[in-house]
C-alpha cells in the first residue's frame, strides 16, 4: 500500500498536480475529462491516458487515469483518442467590431481561441475604461484584453491633423492619454507605422508612449513602418522603442512581404537574437499563411498614389498585379476576389492605372500573396515566436476563421516543421507569459478552466480566400472559463468571456 501510494505521489508531482486532490468536491456542476492525451501547454512531452476535473471556472485537479478518483454527479467527457490542451491565447485579433453580430465568436473558438487581445496595429477603442465595462455589461463567448493604439491616441490629440510629427505638447498629452488607458487595465501600447495616421510619427514620439506603458509593467507591440524592402531598418526600429522605452517589445505578424527581402528571416532573427543576449525583451507573432491582408495603399508607402511609376514599383515589389487580390471595394463590389491583374484586362487598363482608379474611388481591401514559406517556417522555428491569426469576427482572408487549426494539421502534422508540444506552448504558455496572464496558459491546478480538445489526426483549416468563414474540423470541445463554448461542430451560445484588465493578469504596478 504505501509503495503504491508513492507511485502515485511521483507521478502527480511530475504533473504538477499534487496538492489538493483529496479537496475534489462532488458537486454536480464538476466536469471530468477523462483518457485524453495531456499537452499542458510547457512544450513538455504528452502524457497519455489524463483526467482534467473542473468545477466552476478552475482546474482543480490534474492526474492520469486511476490516479484520481472522478466525483460523483461529475459531468463525464470521455476524451480517449483526443488531445487536451490549454485554450488558445490569440496576441493578435481584430474580432472587437464582430462582437455585435457574433456573440458567441463561431470563427474564434472553433479553432479553440479562448482569450482574444484586441486594440492592434495602432487603432483600439478608447476610454478603455468604457469600453471594457461594455464587456462585462454585454459578455462574448472568449475572454478579451486590449492594448491601446498609439493611432488612436494621435487622432485624438490631433484631430484631423495626423499627417506631420507630433509637438512636444502634443506628445505630452499623447502620454497623459496612455497613463490613463494603462491605468483602466489595458496592457500596452499598439502602433501600426505603415498607416496613414501612425506613419509620420518620429521614432521619439513612440518612444515616449511606450515608456508610459512601460511605467506600468505593459508591453509595446507594433505594426512596423515596413514590411516591404526596409524591413530590417524598421525592426530595428521596433527595437530600438523597447530598449530606449523600457519596455518589452512585440513585432507583431513578423513577414518578409516583397521581393527585395525574400529569403532573410536569417537576418531579421539575427537582429532579435542580438536583443535578446543583450538582455532585451523581444518577441514576435506570426501567422500561418503566405498572404497578408490590409488596405490597397499600403503597396504604395510613398503615398504617391497617381504616380504611374511609383505604382508600377509598388506591384513590383510584391510579385506583381496578379499577386493582389481585391477582397473589399465599396466602390466595384464586381471587382471582389479577382485579382488586380484580371480586373485589368476585364476593364481594358493597364494595372498602374487600374490601382490609381481604385484609390481615387476610396479604396479597398486587399489579400496580397508575397511572402515565402521557407521565411515563415524560419520564424515558427524560433522559440520566441508565438502562432497569433491577425484575423478576427468577419475577416475576408482565411486566418480568421483558420489559423491555429492551420498551425495543428499544415504545420505539425503535415509538414513536420513543428512538435504538437510545441505549436500548443507557441498558443498557450508563451502568450500567457507575454501578456502576464499568471493563471492561464497551462493546465495546472488552480488555473482558469479555458481549454480545447482536439483530434490531432482531423484538425485543419478549411477557410479559403474564396470562402474566408468555412469553420475548421477537428475541435472537438472549447471550454471558457469552465463553461463549454463549442462543442462538436457547433456553438452553444454561451458568454462565458471577460474583460481581463492588466491587473487582473498579474502586472501589478509593483511587480519586479
Amino acid at each position: 500500500m504505501v509503495r503504491a501510494f508513492i507511485c502515485v505521489c511521483l507521478l502527480l508531482s511530475a504533473l504538477g498536480e499534487l496538492r489538493g486532490l483529496s479537496q475534489v468536491s462532488t458537486s454536480a456542476e464538476t466536469i471530468a475529462i477523462v483518457g485524453a492525451t495531456l499537452i499542458d501547454g510547457s512544450g513538455g512531452a504528452p502524457v497519455r491516458g489524463a483526467v482534467v476535473i473542473l468545477k466552476g471556472d478552475e482546474i482543480i485537479a490534474v492526474g492520469r487515469r486511476g490516479s484520481l478518483k472522478v466525483p460523483r454527479g461529475a459531468r463525464i467527457i470521455d476524451a480517449r483518442g483526443l488531445v487536451l490542451a490549454p485554450g488558445f491565447i490569440d496576441t493578435h485579433n481584430h474580432s472587437g467590431g464582430g462582437f455585435a453580430r457574433d456573440p458567441s465568436a463561431a470563427t474564434q473558438v472553433s479553432q479553440g481561441i479562448t482569450t482574444v487581445l484586441l486594440g492592434q496595429d495602432g487603432g483600439s477603442e478608447y476610454p478603455i475604461a468604457e469600453y471594457l465595462t461594455k464587456l462585462e455589461q454585454s459578455p462574448v463567448a472568449v475572454n478579451v484584453l486590449t492594448m491601446i493604439g498609439h493611432a488612436t491616441l494621435r487622432s485624438r490629440v490631433m484631430k484631423s491633423g495626423t499627417n506631420r510629427a507630433a509637438t512636444i505638447e502634443e506628445i505630452a498629452e499623447m502620454t497623459k492619454l496612455m497613463e490613463q488607458g494603462m491605468r483602466d487595465g489595458a496592457f500596452g501600447l499598439s502602433s501600426g507605422l505603415e498607416y496613414e495616421v501612425g506613419k509620420r510619427s518620429t521614432t521619439e514620439e513612440v518612444i515616449s508612449l511606450a515608456r508610459a506603458a512601460g511605467k506600468y509593467q505593459g508591453l509595446y507591440m507594433s505594426h512596423i513602418r515596413d514590411e516591404a524592402d526596409l524591413t530590417m531598418e524598421a525592426i530595428a526600429e521596433a527595437i530600438r522603442i523597447g530598449r530606449e522605452g523600457q519596455v518589452p517589445a512585440q513585432i507583431s505578424h513578423i513577414k518578409l512581404g516583397s521581393a527585395a527581402v525574400w529569403g532573410r528571416a536569417g537576418e531579421v532573427v539575427a537582429l532579435v537574437e542580438q536583443a535578446r543576449r543583450a538582455g532585451q525583451d523581444v518577441t514576435a507573432d506570426c501567422y500561418p499563411y503566405n498572404a497578408w491582408s490590409s488596405t490597397i495603399k499600403v503597396l504604395v508607402p510613398s503615398d504617391r498614389h497617381d504616380d504611374p511609376a511609383a505604382v508600377a514599383k509598388g506591384l513590383a515589389d510584391v510579385g506583381g498585379a496578379q499577386n493582389v487580390t481585391i477582397v473589399n471595394c465599396q466602390a466595384h463590389p464586381d471587382y471582389e476576389f479577382k485579382t488586380l491583374a484580371q480586373i485589368a484586362v476585364e476593364k481594358n487598363l493597364g494595372p498602374a492605372e487600374l490601382y490609381t482608379q481604385i484609390v481615387k474611388d476610396g479604396g479597398a481591401g486587399i489579400v496580397c500573396h508575397s511572402m515565402k514559406d521557407e521565411d515563415i517556417r524560419a520564424f515558427y522555428q524560433q522559440p520566441w515566436v508565438m502562432v497569433s491569426s491577425d484575423g478576427g469576427i468577419g475577416m475576408r482572408h482565411p486566418r480568421g476563421a483558420g489559423a491555429f487549426p492551420r498551425v495543428l494539421g499544415l504545420f505539425v502534422r503535415e509538414r513536420r516543421w513543428l512538435t504538437l508540444s510545441e505549436a500548443v506552448r507557441k498558443m498557450t504558455s508563451l502568450p500567457a507569459k507575454r501578456l502576464g496572464l499568471r493563471d492561464r496558459g497551462l493546465i495546472r491546478r488552480g488555473f482558469k478552466a479555458d481549454l480545447v480538445l482536439l483530434d490531432p489526426a482531423r484538425v485543419k483549416d478549411n477557410s479559403t480566400f474564396r470562402e474566408p468563414h468555412l469553420i475548421s474540423d477537428g475541435i472537438a470541445h472549447v471550454f471558457v472559463n469552465g463553461v463549454e463554448v463549442w462543442r462538436q461542430g457547433a456553438v452553444t451560445k454561451a458568454k462565458p468571456g471577460r474583460p481581463l484588465r492588466r491587473d487582473e493578469g498579474g502586472r501589478m504596478k509593483d511587480e519586479k
